[in-house]
């Protein structure tokens, strides 16, 4: 009979060895986020607690020309109305944004309309 034999490999740890640049870039991954909240604490996007901005409670107002909606008028109708030579879907876009809706209008309602197409 034939014996086999085993023998017993070694096994090596290889060591990690960082160079100076090495060093340098794993250091500046770990100091990224930090930098990064520090950025936009400074420049106030965080929020008013952070950098110091207070929300005021005065109100600005600005005078707008306004359309009371008729019977049976259309969004389409008043964007035409208001500013004839403009494309009325750019209008009407702005007219809701101004107004906050969003399409649906009932006769009555009272329209801001956008400085550039009022007069």
């Amino acid at each position: 009979m034939t014996s086999i034999t085993a023998t017993a490999s070694t096994a090596t740890t290889a060591r990690l060895r960082l160079t100076a640049r090495g060093r340098r870039a794993l250091a500046l991954l770990v100091a990224a986020p930090v930098l990064g909240v520090g950025v936009l604490a400074a420049g106030g996007v965080l929020g008013g607690a952070v950098s110091g901005a207070i929300a005021s409670s005065s109100e600005q107002t600005a005078a707008f020309e306004h359309v009371t909606v008729l019977p049976g008028q259309s969004l389409w109708q008043i964007a035409e109305g208001v500013a004839p030579e403009a494309d009325p879907r750019e209008v009407i876009a702005e007219i809701e944004l101004l107004n906050g809706i969003s399409g649906a209008i009932q006769p009555g309602d009272r329209l801001a309309i956008p400085a550039q197409y009022a007069g």
